[in-house]
């Protein structure tokens, strides 16, 4: 059976959630993550949806992308998969022709699994190696040690509906051009893959609001994600971020996940240096493809 690209419609979006959530082990490459779908569902139902992509062979889905944003195309592959020539070269040109509906003409990012065939496919055909991505795992078979939060006079709290408002200016504060608002995340809080995600706030001895995290698992004994992870710009260099990816970490453990994984750009030193000081280890820098326009 040859490989065929689908644009589920939002009542399959399960079906690629499920899929994502059953290609996550301990050991697997930085990879997309049901939680990225997860995240990505602020825009609603049917944004995900047309920014979603499944290629299957014979009825089974072995690799789900995600356009998250113009230009940009994640994608992952079933762990079997992952150097399927015939899923390779199907994917390398539904993506780098426009009129089959993935990524436009023009300046393009993908982002796949370090050891998946595309990337060198992809460089066959003059795409080269982007700047450096750097992942971070932490074990969570072990209980995480919050006594810090007290040290820090730092309450966390899991966010739901009625600290809405807390939740999204946290992360406008953190992030410089955030668009999150209240709708959006009750848009993103009423998607499937929110049902194994938590929001957290981190207030400081005042009440104050100094961080945010949201985590997604992929289910019991499955690595979960950090995605996104913020501190308010106002209350930088007091040791928040580390405080905030602990409480992340403990939270995922609650929710039965193997471990914890986060993904930062390399440049990102002080994002690295905070994962690292809240127990995460370093993996292997990973890259994207990119054409220019």
């Amino acid at each position: 059976m040859a490989v065929v690209m689908n644009r589920p419609e939002i009542d399959g979006l399960e079906e690629a959630i499920v899929v994502l959530r059953e290609w996550q082990y301990d050991g697997a490459p930085m990879q997309l993550h049901p939680g990225d779908l997860g995240w990505f569902w602020r825009f609603g139902a049917a944004a995900t949806a047309a920014a979603v992509r499944t290629w299957s062979r014979d009825g089974r889905v072995l690799a789900v992308g995600l356009l998250d944003g113009p230009g940009l195309l994640r994608i992952t592959f079933a762990p079997d998969a992952m150097r399927d020539e015939e899923l390779a070269r199907g994917v390398v040109e539904d993506v780098t022709e426009p009129e089959r509906g993935v990524l436009n003409a023009g300046k393009a990012n993908i982002e796949a699994p370090a050891g998946a065939l595309v990337h060198s496919l992809l460089s066959e055909r003059g795409w080269r190696t982007d700047e450096p991505w750097s992942p971070l795992r932490r074990d969570l078979t072990e209980p995480v040690e919050t006594a810090l939060f007290a040290d820090m006079g730092l309450r966390i709290e899991v966010v739901g509906p009625e600290r809405v408002d807390v939740r999204t200016a946290l992360q406008r504060a953190s992030f410089d051009g955030s668009t999150f608002t209240d709708e959006r995340w009750h848009a993103m809080a009423a998607g499937p893959a929110y049902a194994d995600a938590r929001c957290l706030v981190a207030y400081d001895d005042r009440g104050n609001g100094v961080a945010t995290a949201t985590v997604w698992s992929a289910g019991v004994g499955r690595p979960g994600l950090l995605e996104p992870v913020g501190a308010h710009r106002e209350h930088r260099g007091h040791g928040y971020g580390k405080a905030i990816t602990v409480a992340a970490a403990a939270a995922l453990r609650e929710l039965g996940a193997s471990s914890a994984v986060v993904c930062t750009p390399s440049s990102n030193v002080a994002g690295v240096a905070a994962y690292k000081s809240a127990g995460f280890q370093p993996l292997p820098e990973v890259h994207d493809k990119y054409r220019d326009a």
